[in-house]
């Protein structure tokens, strides 16, 4: 049998169980939408919505940050890379988690106690708040809608493959749908709302990974040796699955394409809008540390589980049936389950359809937390301080995020469904790199670096947002490769499918390059004022 003949069969077995399939979807989006209502009718003003009151624990917020990192790129990307690539694959789940010790050593308490609801806030504490807001806003939008791609993309190949939905309409369609259930979910639940959301998310994903690592490793009677072997024979492979340099190591390009990766997995997090906003719903700073702590015990055992996950889709399915399903791997994880349970058996489809519903948990908690981090910037820093000059009320500040959540959905829709085909993982990692080449560096010298200045900061960010998006148009990722966005036409002169290793260090030295070349003089008492608040808490709102 062929592995699309496979896939096909594997495809047809689910279809006999597809009332159960969307029973399942439909319980979770009601369950979640019913979360979403009781939290908007609680959502009384702009703090409740952009923080939810500041009335989550520091476990509640550990889960709900577990909740909004461990997105489609954890759960649907990283068991695909793993599938393909074995040792490679495994990198970004290193990364994913070694990032969490910069955002908390260097950025969860001091932000949390210099700004109110954005990153903006943050920055035009010290300097001219017009441009700042503006340059702010603008960075937070574009990362999110960067990893908003990657959600929009995992949840078109893994609703496809339930559904049995192989046209390029069908695939929209979806894409489509998750787009506006999104928007629902933010326009009517808030940071309340989703919140709790990303709590009941996280909940069931690691329960769901919890039981796929139990079923793998006791097929192969917890001989985790015997694990690896079996990937490292079925792959064909053989013992380079096991070792460096399958995806990362062929040359001297690829081998620089991993660098840079990298970097930008690492130093990512810290400038990610939809995880900074979730350190202002917590009552204080020692609850925002306590929280990432939370967040980095609960990430963690789930990264070390999607060792299970892409080691186990390798040695159970063929790799010519998992890229016949999806060519960047994406469905491994949920074709896992099936084998699993058997692909001929109601068991089989029942544990499909339940790790599938758990990854649409996954898609729905994460975009609705990126949205609310675009839409809350726009309307926080861009229409309230910018376009209002800060004579804007709570309410029309509540309404403008809600039309931007609506306007950044559309948008999301109409590049999601381009995207559709990419590796998931790689996607996050774009929105990584931009992410540490504008918002970090502008981040780290504002809190620490007494001489920084609007100029500065309006060169880090702009130089590094225009730099990055502009490397990933001209790469691999959108034109020139079999599996790029654009793959009929050409035009990419950037070799790498990651910018990190140029982006970011060229952020850096924009914001250096900035504040020496500025006439502007930093306003030391304002420098003095921030550096306490952000070291003891003092005056934090």
């Amino acid at each position: 049998m062929s592995p699309a003949q496979q896939t096909l069969l594997a495809a047809n077995e689910a279809s006999e169980h597809r009332p159960l399939i969307i029973t399942l979807f439909a319980l979770f989006v009601l369950a979640t939408l019913g979360i979403t209502i009781w939290a908007g009718r609680q959502t009384k003003d702009a703090a409740d919505f952009y923080a939810g009151g500041r009335q989550f624990s520091a476990f509640q917020n550990g889960l709900a940050v577990s909740g909004d990192y461990m997105s489609a790129a954890s759960f649907l990307g990283i068991a695909g890379a793993i599938a393909l690539f074995g040792y490679d694959g495994f990198l970004y789940s290193i990364g994913f988690l070694v990032a969490w010790l910069v955002a908390l050593l260097l950025v969860a308490e001091p932000l949390r106690n210099s700004g109110r609801y954005t990153m903006g806030d943050v920055l035009a504490y010290r300097m001219r708040q017009r441009p700042v807001r503006t340059a702010a806003g603008t960075s937070t939008i574009v990362v999110s809608i960067f990893y908003l791609l990657a959600q929009m993309a995992g949840a078109g190949v893994l609703v496809s493959l339930l559904l049995g939905i192989t046209s390029d309409a069908g695939k929209i369609l979806i894409v489509a749908l998750v787009g506006v259930l999104m928007i629902v979910y933010v326009s009517i639940g808030g940071m309340k709302g989703t919140t709790w959301v990303q709590m009941v998310k996280a909940v069931l994903l690691i329960g769901g990974t919890i039981l796929i690592t139990f079923l793998v490793l006791l097929k192969f009677n917890f001989n985790i040796s015997d694990l690896l072997g079996q990937a490292a024979e079925n792959s064909g492979k053989g013992a380079a699955f096991l070792e460096p340099g399958l995806q990362y190591g062929m040359t001297g390009t690829s081998k620089l394409d991993f660098v840079s990766l990298g970097i930008a997995l690492v130093l990512g997090t810290a400038g990610l809008p939809h995880i900074l906003i979730r350190f202002y719903t917590v009552p204080d700073a020692k609850a925002a540390r306590k929280s990432v702590n939370w967040a980095i015990g609960i990430i963690g055992g789930f990264y070390l589980m999607t060792i299970a996950l892409g080691f186990g889709a390798a040695a159970l399915i063929s790799q010519d049936e998992i890229i016949a399903s999806n060519p960047s791997g994406n469905t491994a994880a949920p074709l896992l389950a099936l084998h699993l349970g058997g692909v001929d058996s109601t068991w089989g489809a029942i544990l499909l359809a339940t790790i599938s519903a758990v990854a649409f948990a996954t898609i729905l908690a994460v975009v609705a937390g990126l949205t609310l981090a675009s839409s809350s910037s726009f309307a926080h820093d861009i229409y309230a301080n910018v376009i209002r000059r800060g004579k804007a009320s709570g309410a029309e500040e509540v309404r403008a995020a809600r039309w931007a959540t609506v306007f950044i959905g559309v948008v999301s829709i109409g590049l999601g469904a381009l995207a559709r085909d990419l590796n998931v993982a790689g996607l996050v990692a774009l929105a990584f790199a931009v992410a540490a080449s504008a918002n970090l560096p502008t981040i780290l010298y504002s809190l620490f670096w007494k001489r920084f200045t609007t100029q500065g900061a309006l060169w880090s960010i702009y130089g590094g947002l225009i730099v990055a998006v502009g490397l990933v148009l001209f790469s691999p990722v959108v034109s020139g490769d079999p599996k790029a966005m654009f793959p009929e036409v050409d035009f990419a002169w950037f070799p790498l499918k990651n910018p990190g290793i140029i982006s970011i260090p060229f952020g850096f030295l924009m914001g250096w390059l900035g504040t020496i070349l500025s006439k502007e003089e930093p306003d030391a008492k304002k420098y003095a004022e921030l550096e306490v608040r952000s070291l003891t808490g003092t005056g934090a709102h």
